[in-house]
């Protein structure tokens, strides 16, 4: 009889364990991503979600990344519901040397919550976005949304703009979120400990929540092995 128990005790703990090693496994970027190569500037797009290689092109040093209609990337603070539908292009990065991103973002804003986006990506439970996006009230704005599981949902400074530069810095201690609308004086938006994995996933894409889709131009993109020497005035 002992015998028995034992068994049925190993069998549910061998359950366990798969099961929970399969979570694991789909938290993974090469479980929900798709290999492919697209190449701008010094960056080389190595890692898909959701077709966006299929739905993005270099023109003109310009890349385009195009988002079919109601596509987000947001996990509901009360962990109700999660959507990851949105196309992203992601480049590794490597977090244990400093780095800084930064980019020229023209989304064509045409409902609420289109917009263009930089990500910082570890797993589907675990990202970062840096977005300029239409908000609720027709205004273009910076907004950021940190996940750790639930997300948070921040909106920033409204712009009188169809274009802005985003930029991410990190000196492997702090990471920096900064906007600006002539490359030269750059405003803070959050700058927080980085205690994110040594390997990381940059990423750009464009969503359309609650329309029909939308096109996000990425220009002047580059990434330096250097970070910004002044964390509060983005320089």
């Amino acid at each position: 009889m002992w015998g028995s128990k034992k068994i049925n005790v190993m069998k549910a703990s061998m359950f366990l364990f798969l099961a929970l090693f399969a979570v694991a496994c789909k938290n993974t970027p090469t479980e929900t991503s798709e290999e492919c190569s697209l190449k701008i500037n010094n960056l080389a797009f190595t890692k898909s979600f959701n077709g966006a290689s299929a739905q993005a092109t270099v023109t003109d040093n310009k890349l385009l990344i195009t988002s079919s209609a109601k596509t987000d990337y947001f996990n509901e603070p009360d962990g109700s519901q999660q959507y990851g539908n949105a196309p992203v292009l992601l480049t590794k990065i490597d977090n244990a040397k400093p780095f800084t991103f930064v980019t020229k973002v023209t989304p064509a804003f045409s409902e609420t919550y289109d917009a263009g986006a930089l990500y910082i990506y570890i797993h589907k439970k675990w990202w970062f976005k840096f977005a300029f996006e239409r908000d609720e009230h027709k205004r273009t704005r910076i907004v950021t949304v940190r996940t750790t599981g639930t997300s948070d949902d921040n909106n920033h400074d409204a712009l009188d703009s169809t274009s802005v530069y985003l930029k991410i810095s990190s000196d492997t201690k702090s990471i920096g979120f900064y906007y600006s609308v002539d490359k030269e004086v750059w405003q803070l938006v959050r700058v927080f400990h980085n205690d994110y994995p040594a390997e990381v996933w940059m990423g750009v894409s464009a969503q359309s929540p609650m329309g029909k889709g939308n096109t996000a131009v990425f220009e002047d993109l580059s990434l330096t092995q250097a970070s910004i020497k002044d964390f509060r005035l983005g320089i």
